[in-house]
């Protein structure tokens, strides 16, 4: 069998915030994407409200490429965002805003989409990470994506930055996903036995005419309808961008974990999915903070002994990628906290000493703000 690529490529959603209020862009002005563009040689592109601008890394051979490339590109919108007076945060929800107040982009596919899911899709007001890996085996792709479903949920736990919604902490750590899990084809996907066998399921929607094609499957993981890739979609945006690093880099090496068994005629044991949306669910609401379900002792275990665990089984592929120390972020994430965790100390020092919740909210900006743009 042909070793995999293993290429990276990381696109993320950043969200338009005015300087003086703090809040949500209703609409883009005019200048503003094309200046991106012109920078940035196609790799920003609109989202389905205007105030949310999705950029993407090219294709990058190595996880340090890939930092490179996602410092650049937040950096680039930061700078053309400021010559608006604006600001971008990469958080999955924004403290404050409401999806009343926000326009979508005027573009035939998001027409299409507003139409189609009405009020489900103005709910949208979320952004994201995907994490996209080079495996250009149809049928090894198809299998690995049946694999990998089992860690999710930890992804999951280690990028939580939707804590707010409406003004109001959800007592969520991911609020994202209760909006998208409103959508339709969103959640774990099933389980195929090969590349075939997924391009059916897909073709009885497409000749049905209720997708055009696999774009509109929104599984937090899929094989790439455009690329030759595995597209990891279930986490939150990391505030900061060592964390989304550290993220890509834990996708990175445990596909090649799987990979490698694989060569060696194993495979990793495959879980319902009852099973893994209940670990999906407690990273939705608990983060890094109550535990998930260990399977096979089949109590709920702390998040940190988990990661222990999935870190010494991927100790030999961080070697090969040369990112040890990318991955022994991971310990500082649990020890710090993820973005969810910030925000809401911020709002709960803000508010007990003596500031209103409207005042502690636009702290909680201002701290996004400056988070989205560390070591860029």
């Amino acid at each position: 069998m042909q070793e995999p690529s293993f290429t990276i490529g990381i696109e993320e959603e950043y969200k338009l915030v005015d300087r003086n209020t703090r809040d949500l862009i209703s609409e883009v002005p005019e200048t503003l994407l094309p200046k991106c563009r012109v920078r940035l040689e196609g790799q920003v592109a609109p989202e389905f409200l205007q105030c949310q601008i999705e950029v993407g890394t090219k294709v990058c051979e190595s996880l340090d490429g890939a930092r490179s490339e996602l410092a650049y590109l937040r950096r680039t919108v930061a700078e053309v965002a400021a010559e608006h007076g604006l600001a971008i945060i990469a958080a999955s929800t924004h403290p404050f805003g409401r999806p009343s107040q926000v326009e979508h982009t005027p573009k035939e596919r998001y027409d299409q989409l507003a139409d189609d899911l009405q009020e489900v899709v103005r709910q949208l007001v979320i952004s994201g990470m995907h994490i996209h890996i080079g495996i250009e085996d149809d049928d090894l792709r198809t299998d690995l994506m049946g694999q990998v479903t089992y860690i999710l949920p930890h992804i999951l736990a280690l990028t939580t930055s939707s804590p707010f919604w409406r003004g109001r902490d959800t007592g969520l750590k991911s609020y994202r996903i209760a909006i998208w899990n409103g959508m339709p084809r969103t959640g774990i996907p099933e389980y195929f036995d090969s590349f075939g066998e997924y391009q059916r399921h897909i073709e009885i929607l497409v000749n049905a005419g209720v997708i055009e094609d696999a774009t509109k499957v929104w599984w937090d993981i899929r094989p790439s309808h455009r690329y030759p890739t595995l597209e990891m979609r279930i986490s939150d945006v990391c505030t900061r961008l060592d964390d989304a690093i550290t993220v890509a880099a834990f996708y990175l090496c445990w596909l090649r974990m799987l990979y490698r068994l694989r060569r060696s005629n194993q495979r990793w044991r495959r879980y319902n999915n009852f099973l893994i949306n209940e670990n999906r669910w407690r990273a939705h609401r608990y983060g890094l903070d109550e535990g998930l379900l260990d399977f096979g002792l089949g109590e709920v275990v702390p998040f940190r002994d988990l990661m222990d665990e999935a870190v010494e089984l991927i100790q030999k592929d961080a070697e090969y990628f040369g990112c040890v120390d990318q991955i022994n972020h991971i310990h500082a994430i649990i020890e710090n906290g993820t973005s969810a965790h910030r925000q809401v100390d911020t709002y709960a020092r803000a508010v007990s000493s003596g500031k209103d919740p409207e005042e502690a909210l636009c702290l909680v900006v201002d701290q996004l703000i400056e988070e989205t743009l560390i070591g860029t």
